[in-house]
């Protein structure tokens, strides 16, 4: 039996006064879950404060792509150069800079090795990115659970009968007729990155499954509200996602 609420974060990308400002509107307690859709670094100033609070407070996370990409940089700690080009490239220069030395970037690498790459908890199914609707649950590569998007949001039907899927990666308002700030729902799914980096956007999202609560604070403007999930979600038409990719810098 769940105790307590299980409360699901977003892509935070360094976004540390954020992320404080929105677990203070959460407030989870000793019986709350508290997890983390992956994507915790790159991009914002304080990486390094994030994953800090993270590993402190034993909150879960997922790796995202950016976590991924940072892993490939340095395979047995030791940096290769080509893959350090994209991670830096993809804003890993901001979370290299949060750091004091490359030494303790590096002490944290063994403990995001560990993340898992989704989390069944019943009722929803946690993944950064989404999964292949082609292929079986132990068929899904790392590929597609840290980087997948048209393939999986442009699905005509659920991908579990019985599980709702919950994402980050793809920033909503890049999806058909989303606004900044709002979910996104498809079919079986439900996508939360609302671009907290991005300055279209700012908005850092929280739900909280157990009573389909959104909890959401702009990084930029400070504003913070919580509203039910049927007032912030917007459902996605399948048959409008195409395959051309997000926009240079909307990525997750």
């Amino acid at each position: 039996m769940v105790q307590g609420r299980q409360i699901v974060i977003g892509d935070v990308h360094g976004q540390y006064d954020g992320l404080i400002q929105l677990l203070e509107a959460v407030d989870p307690n000793a019986d709350d879950q508290v997890y983390f859709l992956g994507d915790v670094i790159d991009r914002g100033s304080k990486s390094a404060q994030v994953l800090d609070l993270i590993r402190r407070q034993g909150y879960v996370s997922l790796l995202g792509n950016h976590e991924q990409m940072l892993l490939s940089a340095f395979p047995n700690d030791q940096a290769t150069t080509s893959a350090l080009a994209a991670w830096l490239y993809s804003g890993g220069q901001a979370t290299l800079e949060s750091f004091d030395s490359v030494q303790q970037l590096l002490n944290q690498l063994p403990w995001i090795r560990t993340w898992p790459t989704h989390l069944d908890l019943g009722a929803v199914w946690l993944v950064h990115a989404g999964v292949n609707p082609l292929r079986r649950i132990d068929e899904q590569t790392l590929q597609d659970l840290c980087w997948i998007r048209q393939a999986f949001h442009g699905s005509r039907r659920p991908y579990f009968k019985d599980k709702l899927i919950i994402t980050g990666h793809t920033i909503t308002f890049t999806l058909p007729n989303v606004a900044p700030g709002a979910v996104a729902r498809g079919e079986g799914w439900l996508d939360i990155d609302t671009g907290a980096y991005h300055p279209r956007s700012g908005w850092l999202t929280g739900v909280d499954v157990t009573n389909d609560r959104v909890y959401q604070v702009n990084v930029y403007t400070k504003a913070h509200r919580c509203l039910p999930l049927d007032e912030v979600a917007v459902k996605i038409d399948p048959s409008k996602i195409t395959s051309r990719q997000p926009l240079a810098g909307f990525a997750g």
